[in-house]
């Protein structure tokens, strides 16, 4: 029976109001926002980035294990100091809902 009353707790939450989106990681300073195109093995992507320029990622070790990135996704890129245009790391993956919103509110090209 216990594991009946913990099982009903777990499931997808889905936002039910706009107030639950404004917790959304919007791109600050020097981000980037992009969309994973190739995963590469060893936590590494290559990510096609809203300045034109593909940068090879990796996923950073905070997330790791708590968000699954898959081929399509719009990430959040923050680009490392030295190689900027081409490295960069990812610190936030979007989920479908969040992307719209980004899409509408003109963070996203197309």
């Amino acid at each position: 029976m216990e594991g009946k009353a913990r099982g009903a707790r777990v499931g997808k939450r889905k936002v039910k109001s706009e107030n639950a989106l404004s917790n959304i990681k919007r791109p600050v300073a020097n981000d980037i926002i992009g969309i994973a195109k190739k995963m590469l093995g060893n936590d590494r992507l290559l990510v096609d980035c809203q300045d034109g320029k593909e940068r090879l990622c990796r996923i950073r070790g905070k997330m790791k294990r708590r968000m699954w990135i898959r081929l399509g996704d719009i990430v959040l890129v923050s680009p490392w100091d030295f190689q900027s245009d081409k490295r960069g790391d990812i610190i936030w993956r979007y989920k479908r809902n969040q992307a719209e919103w980004l899409r509408r509110n003109g963070y996203l090209k197309t």
